[in-house]
């Protein structure tokens, strides 16, 4: 399961030093609006130290984490719905995400030009919504005439169609998230999926400074629209792993595992999976053929191992009659190990 996540925000507020912090790649850096044209795009991987423990047990040759593809897109400024700076490119890039990870800066100085002249990540964090929100606006407007006149010749989906948009259509004319569980109905609506609206996407705050930049009506203002936030200092890169583990979160994501000799290894799905669609992550066939998991938790395993006369973790739990026999209704939990029979 690919995790993509799209770093936003005004010019100037940290996103390609927090991309470089993050993927440690080196990026075009620049004390100017942007410097940042095309997307960088880093692979980074999830920190969990379950991986090292099970790898260490199973004496692997490699370890495979789960992994967040971060895209690193150009700054964001006022009228970018409509085209100004590089608005299009970078709305068209956020549409490609599963989430989005908005920098917001609060640390205060005034060596780092703000494209805006001063410091004040409320007002940013609105004008960066807005703008999300108007451009979902303008694809909103356009698919509600035309719902319009299907429901209008007796197309029951259409009509159904156009309530979910109508449900929607004043929280994006507002610049509030839609991502929340009062639009839940109106965003499953298939037609309205299909519009992949940008502020339907999980968001995830990274204030750049220091947490006493950090006011409490800024803290208010994003749990008011239900969203997460990390505090990091980007000059110092303190903080990265959390967001990194945040945003694996926010997407309601577990991992389970596989552990041998070869490789231990991190799988990615979504919680509430039941055991054929988690094998069907490890390869489609194995969803197909499912006939049952061997699975024990994580620490169980490792107690296994540790309190075992000379066996290895996996006989160890067999013999004292640890492993479990999960069929296709067993919905797996995050930290399983799970080895899968399959036809």
């Amino acid at each position: 399961m690919k995790l993509s996540i799209g770093i936003v925000g005004l010019p100037n507020v940290g996103k390609s030093t927090l991309f470089k912090a993050l993927t440690k790649n080196e990026v075009n850096i620049a004390n100017y609006p942007f410097a940042t044209i095309d997307p960088n795009v880093g692979v980074v991987s999830v920190p969990d130290e379950r991986l090292d423990k099970l790898a260490a047990m199973s004496k692997s040759k490699k370890i495979i984490p789960a992994i967040v593809e971060f895209y690193d897109i150009a700054g964001l400024v006022k009228g970018a719905n409509k085209g100004e700076g590089l608005g299009n490119q970078f709305l068209s890039h956020i549409k490609e995400t599963n989430a989005v990870v908005m920098v917001l800066r609060v640390f205060g100085g005034e060596e780092i030009i703000h494209v805006e002249n001063s410091v004040d990540p409320i007002r940013d964090m609105d004008i960066v919504n807005m703008e999300l929100a108007l451009k979902d606006l303008d694809l909103v407007e356009k698919a509600f005439k035309r719902l319009e006149g299907e429901a209008r010749a007796g197309n029951k989906d259409a009509l159904k169609a156009l309530e979910a948009v109508k449900a929607i259509k004043p929280a994006l004319e507002a610049g509030k998230p839609i991502n929340t569980p009062a639009f839940a109905v109106a965003l499953e609506n298939p037609k309205v999926r299909e519009l992949d609206l940008l502020m339907s996407k999980k968001q995830l705050y990274l204030l750049n400074g220091k947490p006493t930049d950090v006011s409490e009506e800024l803290k208010k203002k994003i749990a008011g629209i239900g969203a997460s936030y990390v505090v990091a200092d980007l000059s110092t890169a303190e903080n990265v792993p959390e967001l990194v583990k945040k945003a694996y979160e926010i997407l309601d994501l577990i991992s389970f595992f596989t552990t041998g000799e070869d490789e231990t290894r991190a799988w990615t799905i979504k919680r509430g999976f039941k055991a054929p669609q988690a094998a069907g992550a490890i390869h489609t066939d194995f969803e197909k053929k499912f006939i049952r998991a061997e699975v024990i938790n994580w620490q169980k395993l490792l107690e296994a191992h540790s309190t075992s006369s000379g066996q290895a973790g996996w006989a160890a739990a067999k013999q004292k009659g640890w492993l479990r026999l999960e069929g296709k209704d067993y919905i797996v939990a995050d930290g399983d190990v799970m080895e899968i029979r399959h036809g």
